[in-house]
């Protein structure tokens, strides 16, 4: 059955939040004790291509009376090479064609994993795998891992250098060192074929459709929505960091015509939620 998105009262929510089992640096019970603090009604745990710390977040949901909903993020690519995020909602994360996609996607990432520490070792930045799989419990590695181990080892002096326009992980040898594409598509029917609701996270970041922000902008991802629309998109995340307030409303216009839930999320990487969303 998917996530009943309705009845959730989105000012009391947070939809996207990542934790240790992905790029995020916070224990999911941590995150769920902090949201009921901070006066949550409902959040989802969505890491990146893996659903390693949903069990633990719903068992502290339950216990501190919070409304927990199983979610993922899955890095996408549309048919015209347009990567999209892809959110999902209250899936059986136990239905067996969602695990097997899920650890095939963890093969790719490691595949890719390989290809970028090769390149920084050829750059004078050696680091092994297993040193960045110990940095989280899930054995989850991405670019913010790899750009916080270099900060341990004394590489860069900040995380965001690693990102740096032409240098180290943003440097065209690094950037050439692509994951095996999953479609946009297939992310869809995976979630929907495991019982959850698919949602466009946020859309503002969509590269290749005209600058950000721009009329050109809204007509082609508006576009784009609708195509993801015919394979099973249900919703839209309107309300996020990198949106401000005229490109959410853009966003929540574009979703009530066309039918589609609107959501919010935080999209929180870090290791203190509570002082995170007091800063928002």
């Amino acid at each position: 059955m998917t996530a009943d998105l309705r009845n959730i009262n989105m000012k009391m929510a947070d939809l996207h939040i990542h934790t240790r089992y992905s790029d995020g640096q916070a224990e999911p019970a941590s995150i769920v004790r902090a949201a009921k603090r901070l006066g949550y009604e409902t959040i989802a745990i969505t890491d990146h291509d893996g659903v390693a710390g949903v069990a633990e977040a719903v068992s502290t949901g339950y216990e501190e009376g919070l409304d927990v909903i199983p979610g993922i993020e899955l890095d996408t690519v549309t048919d015209e090479g347009i990567d999209l995020h892809i959110l999902g909602y209250g899936m059986d994360i136990d239905d067996e064609d969602f695990r097997r996609a899920i650890t095939e996607l963890e093969r790719r990432r490691r595949k890719r994993n390989a290809g970028l520490l090769r390149v920084l070792a050829d750059m004078g930045y050696p680091l092994s795998l297993e040193e960045l799989e110990k940095l989280h419990p899930g054995g989850y590695v991405g670019k913010p891992v790899i750009a916080r181990a270099m900060v341990g080892r004394g590489y860069i002096d900040d995380y965001k250098e690693a990102f740096s326009p032409g240098r180290f992980l943003e440097s065209p040898e690094a950037r050439a060192v692509r994951k095996e594409p999953f479609s946009s598509r297939e992310a869809i029917e995976l979630i929907r074929k495991a019982g959850g609701t698919a949602v466009l996270a946020h859309p503002i970041q969509a590269r290749g459709v005209g600058e950000p922000g721009s009329e050109e902008f809204y007509d082609n991802i508006e576009d784009i929505i609708m195509q993801l629309m015919s394979f099973g998109l249900e919703g839209l995340e309107c309300y996020h960091p990198d949106q401000d307030r005229l490109q959410s409303l853009r966003f929540a216009d574009m979703a009530n015509r066309h039918g589609l839930w609107i959501t919010r999320g935080s999209d929180f990487h870090g290791a203190d939620y509570c002082a995170a969303s007091e800063n928002d």
